[in-house]
């Protein structure tokens, strides 16, 4: 079994008198694809702001430690140099910033050729976007797409998907996929926040949460039969039951 390069430890969050988070505990393996599946309003995007350490996001019970250590009081900036990164479910506009500069940003190499590399990597031409601007005059599923190529760029050790599928076309969503195999042969480990089973069949190992709880991890195949049966229409009751709960297969 590989280590686990994230453990999330018995997290409550609270907010407006709401347990978003629910004493939630998860360990993510290095070098694997993960899922978090769960109906709208489960937690998911929560959990993956809170691993982040967005704003608002901070104040919670319980810890969160990457490689062993804990990120609980450090900045996004820097668990972002730790290696860690969130792809947004709506790719940021940065007006009047050029694609090559938004695909380099994080990046170590910060050449021309690696922004090139990484356009072509996900699928665009890189003569008709490399000094494009990243702005509303992109598509979304082009947008997406150069929020791809700056994780490759970048090389990070864990990336967190939230939403992936979210508002773009099937060339873009291909692509998402084929990124997906590049990221886990390079040894980065990936977090697909998700309410999609066709997302979900890319994972390897998934976690199945609902009202900041988990309710059941491990299979991918286990887990599309649970969500698919215990959560549509979901009954908001925190099922399955026990029994299911804790063990991977």
């Amino acid at each position: 079994m590989n280590s686990a390069i994230l453990e999330i430890d018995d997290i409550v969050l609270n907010i407006n008198g709401k347990n978003l988070l629910n004493h939630l505990s998860m360990e993510f393996w290095e070098g694997q694809i993960h899922a978090v599946i769960g109906p709208n309003g489960a937690g998911k995007s929560t959990l993956a702001s809170t691993i982040m350490g967005l704003s608002g996001y901070t104040n919670f019970l319980g810890d969160i430690r990457f490689k062993g250590n804990s990120i609980k009081n450090l900045s996004v900036s820097q668990r972002a140099a730790l290696g860690i990164t969130l792809a947004w479910q709506e790719p940021a506009r940065y007006e009047g910033l050029l694609v090559k500069k938004f695909i380099i940003a994080g990046a170590k190499d910060k050449s021309e050729k690696r922004a090139r590399k990484a356009l072509s990597t996900v699928g665009l031409n890189p003569d008709l976007y490399i000094n494009r601007k990243v702005d509303k005059t992109l598509s979304g599923g082009e947008r997406k797409r150069i929020e791809l190529a700056s994780i490759l760029a970048m090389e990070p050790e864990l990336v967190i998907m939230d939403e992936p599928d979210s508002g773009i076309d099937v060339e873009a969503l291909s692509r998402i996929f084929d990124t997906l195999k590049i990221l886990k042969n390079r040894g980065s480990t990936v977090i697909l926040i998700t309410h999609s089973t066709e997302v979900l069949k890319h994972a390897e190992h998934g976690f199945l949460i609902c009202h900041g709880q988990l309710l059941s991890k491990g299979s991918i195949v286990k887990l599309q039969a649970l969500f698919g049966t215990k959560c549509i229409p979901c009954s908001h009751k925190n099922q399955p039951d026990e029994e299911s709960v804790y063990e991977y297969e």
